[in-house]
């Protein structure tokens, strides 16, 4: 016993530096008071340190630690880099950030509720027992809920915060009661055992789908699905921008991971599968009509809703909503093919969301608004940044040549295979509704208030370097994208996929 937890601890490095990060940046703040940046540099020491133990465990091996508590595997390893990427960039946006610098708060608790969020994504990530999963949820939701709260002196703020408490904990209480459900149907809150109890013996249906229907409810909640989104539009426009952005990119991939690990491990049926080559539920319950609803009433209202925002912090925030039911499509699938196409759209969605709401808050900062019409002649103030502007919309509608063309022509692509058809026709037509809300963002930079004089906003070398990395990736992944694809199938084979 004592050997199985020692070599627990010693693959367990990235979530133990994480956790030992945050204890130091308390440390730090309590004796440096008010030195909110060398508190960031040392949490980007940190997540520099978690990246490498992430990197010395892409061996394509899979070692659980804590007794099938966590798994170390290529799938949880990928979206744990991408969250960790995501909370680089968090930390290095909330250094430029006036909108957190400038309130003379004390940011010693804004770093370590983000090193707690992403500490509790990495254990979402790699759960494979209920109980972690739950624990790990509970944790990034804790966090989350005070950060999205930080800016406690405006009262859009407040109300974010309470609501996505409120939303938080109902979700959270019927994810529970559907884990004792299956508790008491399997005996077991390990994945594997409970994929093993529903091949040899007989499961009660009736308690299994409302199980699992509660189960949903809690990821729906994570991910941002309808109809469990009524949190988002006001928690991403009261809350800062560095934290509408870090919950739209990895608080909604943490999510993603465990929802699809959760069904396709619990409910992977081996036999059927290598006869079909899609995985087949045990209990004979056609799982993938349910989340295909659910993926046509998540984009479609998301774009819709979206036609009619004013503010573009909250557009983007439906526009979120609208990408979680393009990545639902992948799961419909429930093949190899279906999972990594959503993986690759994760990959890219991460460059091109984070970017769109880095630029959001460059000027949001100089000009004080985040209102569309505030937006009139910026392509003539600001020339790059408006252009740059203009390339994370168009790979977010998903248009050639960016990143995001790709991540939705793999996603269609697994739809069509897989005689999906239908679904595929309402995604591109959701995508074309997308279109027509960021051509509003296009006109009011290009076409409005040619004629008239404009001063220039002026950016400093570090934010145009930012903007760089940001745009790079989405253009060079739109043209070379092979590395990525091919990471991305061999994260997705230890799920047992065929």
């Amino acid at each position: 016993m004592l050997q199985q937890i020692i070599d627990s601890v010693r693959i367990f490095q990235p979530e133990i530096t994480l956790t030992l990060v945050a204890c130091v940046v308390i440390i730090l703040d309590l004796v440096f008071k008010n030195r909110p940046r060398m508190l960031a540099i040392t949490l980007l020491i940190g997540f520099f340190i978690t990246g490498y133990y992430l990197i010395q465990q892409m061996t394509g091996m899979t070692v659980s630690a804590f007794g099938n508590m966590f798994l170390i595997d290529p799938y949880s390893i990928f979206f744990r880099l991408l969250i960790l990427l995501t909370s680089i960039f968090i930390v290095v946006f909330s250094l430029m950030s006036a909108e957190l610098y400038n309130g003379k708060r004390k940011l010693g608790e804004y770093y370590v509720f983000i090193t707690t969020a992403t500490l509790g994504m990495f254990l979402m990530t790699g759960a494979g027992n209920l109980l972690m999963m739950y624990l790990a949820i509970e944790l990034t939701s804790i966090s989350s809920y005070i950060l999205a709260g930080y800016k406690k002196e405006v009262p859009d703020s407040n109300e974010a915060s309470l609501k996505y408490i409120i939303y938080g904990a109902v979700s959270s209480g019927m994810m529970l009661y559907g884990i004792s459900i299956i508790y008491g149907l399997t005996g077991s809150l390990d994945f594997y055992n409970i994929n093993t109890a529903f091949q040899t013996g007989e499961v009660n249906f009736l308690a299994l789908v409302a199980a699992n229907v509660l189960m949903i409810v809690g990821f729906g909640f994570k991910i941002s699905a309808v109809p469990f989104h009524f949190w988002t539009p006001d928690v991403y426009e009261g809350a800062p921008i560095t934290i509408t952005a870090f919950l739209s990119v990895a608080s909604k991939a943490a999510g993603f991971a465990i929802f699809m690990r959760y069904f396709f491990t619990a409910y992977y049926d081996p036999v059927t599968a290598a006869l079909s080559g899609t995985l087949a539920t045990l209990s004979g319950f056609d799982w993938n009509i349910i989340i295909a609803v659910i993926s046509v009433a998540t984009m479609t209202i998301g774009n819709f809703i979206a036609l009619w925002q004013t503010n573009l912090k909250r557009l983007l925030a439906y526009s979120s909503i609208a990408h979680a039911g393009y990545m639902l499509m992948g799961v419909v699938v429930l093949s190899s093919e279906g999972v990594a196409a959503v993986l690759i759209y994760f990959a890219v969605y991460l460059f091109m969301n984070l970017g769109a709401f880095f630029i959001v808050m460059l000027i949001a900062d100089k000009i004080g608004s985040e209102d569309i019409e505030s937006y009139k002649g910026l392509g003539y103030k600001a020339p790059f940044m408006a252009v740059s502007l203009s390339i994370f919309l168009i790979s977010l509608t998903g248009l050639p040549p960016t990143a995001g063309f790709i991540g939705k022509l793999y996603l269609f692509a697994a739809l069509i295979n897989h005689q999906w058809i239908w679904l595929a026709i309402i995604g591109v037509l959701n995508s074309v509704v997308s279109l027509y809300y960021y051509v509003k963002v296009f006109r009011n930079m290009f076409l409005r208030n040619i004629d008239e004089e404009h001063e220039q906003l002026k950016f400093n070398p570090i934010q145009v370097i930012i903007t760089i990395l940001l745009v790079a990736p989405t253009l060079i992944l739109g043209l070379y994208f092979s590395p990525l694809v091919n990471l991305a199938q061999a994260s997705v084979n230890i799920l047992g996929l065929k």
